[in-house]
């Protein structure tokens, strides 16, 4: 069932531009009459005219929509200079009612156009049907018919466009919840790599449990991928390191280890390189995103711990990949754990609890229960050191500093990090990151 409809008198043609209004009567009576659903949200989006204001294109559009009562609070006019300003605005509207079935009423040959549009700024989770005008010069005679069947690619200038225009408009966008924030760590020495831990400030990103600096999209989340692309942007900006020679873990919650310059796994947890100037990166949302850093071989590594990841030992499994692929010695080799789900919020049902019980008791709080607390921090620092890492080269504020500058807990903090604990299955990603300077 249709949620919305989106009207789209963004790029009319020229003989029917004078008779916009004539047009956007015939558009609403047909949805008044025909909608399966009594008074259904309808956007209009309109062009924008460069020097003149927003109100004023509204105002003209108003005469054509004072008969529709039963629209009136429903129906909103938006107009702006680019495509890519307009839908992004009323993306918004949607995401504010929750909305994800829309209909999209639009000229023919905007077609191609609109649906490129759709595919960089929104996701899976919204479905999309489209109708399209056929009128005459003089709007009397309007019809809306189903989309043709044969499909068309636009040209390759004509996507970059659609693409440098999106990029652009993003760019123009200020920055949430305040200035961008990253965590560094001393144990790393910063005159030989860069890295940090990302918070959920400074992004563009404006859904409350994605805002403001998510840095992962999936197509059950309503934060599409180009907008990801523009909050690590920015993080990239203030860090100092280049977006394009970025790479983050392929998440699979196991021990797999890519190898920068080998072939990659289509999934993995690790990632480890000693090329300079390419970051490698781990998300974490309760889940640990871990550092590794061996200043003597001048190698680095990124895991994504989370309680499966850590039992499978993960964290090991990196150190043991810089070993074996950079002469590493493990006594050289510091490991710094980022903001997680700390042992005061984190709950696992008691079968799983009871892995980490027989790595070490003290993992596990109110063990008989059947939701004990898990300390998977401590479970992963016991791993790291049975492994034959040093107890002073691994950082884990909950242990080694109690004012806490890294490893923060992400739930205990809905001010400074996501937490898909906290927040549900629409969560927001912050990033571990680590590069070897040139």
């Amino acid at each position: 069932m249709v949620e919305a409809v989106l009207i789209d008198l963004f790029s009319l043609p020229a003989n029917l531009q004078n008779n916009i209004q004539g047009l956007l009567c015939n558009i609403l009576e047909t949805i008044e009459k025909c909608s399966s659903i009594p008074a259904p949200f309808v956007y209009v989006m309109c062009c924008q005219k460069p020097g003149s204001e927003r109100n004023g294109e509204q105002e003209s559009l108003l005469p054509a929509l004072r008969d529709f009562q039963s629209l009136k609070k429903r129906l909103e006019v938006v107009c702006a200079l680019t495509t890519a300003a307009a839908l992004y605005t009323i993306k918004q509207r949607l995401d504010e009612k929750d909305l994800s079935i829309i209909k999209v009423i639009l000229p023919t040959l905007r077609k191609d156009l609109m649906k490129v549009y759709i595919d960089h700024l929104f996701t899976a989770v919204y479905q999309f049907e489209f109708e399209y005008l056929q009128v005459a010069s003089d709007c009397k005679n309007l019809q809306m018919a189903e989309p043709p069947s044969e499909k068309h690619t636009l040209p390759a200038e004509d996507m970059a466009l659609i693409q440098s225009e999106i990029q652009m408009y993003l760019e123009s966008l200020p920055s949430l919840k305040g200035e961008l924030t990253i965590l560094r760590s001393s144990l790393i020495p910063d005159d030989i790599f860069l890295h940090g831990f990302t918070t959920r400030t400074g992004g563009i990103s404006y859904l409350p449990t994605l805002s403001s600096c998510n840095l992962f999209s999936s197509s059950k989340r309503r934060d599409p991928q180009v907008v990801v692309k523009e909050n690590l942007r920015r993080v990239a900006n203030a860090a100092g390191f280049n977006p394009e020679t970025f790479h983050r873990v392929k998440i699979d919650h196991a021990n797999a280890v890519c190898v920068m310059g080998k072939t990659e796994p289509d999934s993995y947890d690790g990632i480890v390189t000693n090329q300079k100037g390419v970051t490698i990166a781990a998300p974490g949302a309760d889940c640990i995103p871990v550092l590794f850093a061996d200043p003597v071989r001048k190698a680095c590594g990124a895991a994504h711990s989370g309680w499966k990841g850590t039992l499978l030992g993960i964290s090991m499994a990196t150190v043991n990949a810089m070993v074996s692929e950079y002469g590493c010695n493990v006594k050289d080799i510091l490991v710094v754990l980022g903001p997680s789900v700390g042992p005061c919020c984190y709950k696992l049902p008691h079968e799983s609890a009871k892995e980490f019980h027989r790595i070490d008791p003290k993992c596990v709080r109110l063990f008989d229960s059947a939701s004990p607390y898990i300390d998977i921090r401590r479970a992963t620092r016991i791993l790291l050191e049975s492994g034959g890492i040093l107890p002073e080269n691994i950082q884990d504020d909950s242990v080694t500093d109690q004012n806490k500058n890294i490893t923060f807990c992400t739930a205990c903090h809905p001010d400074k990090f996501y937490s898909h604990f906290r927040d549900g299955t629409n969560f927001g990603t912050q990033i571990g990151f680590i590069s070897i300077k040139d």
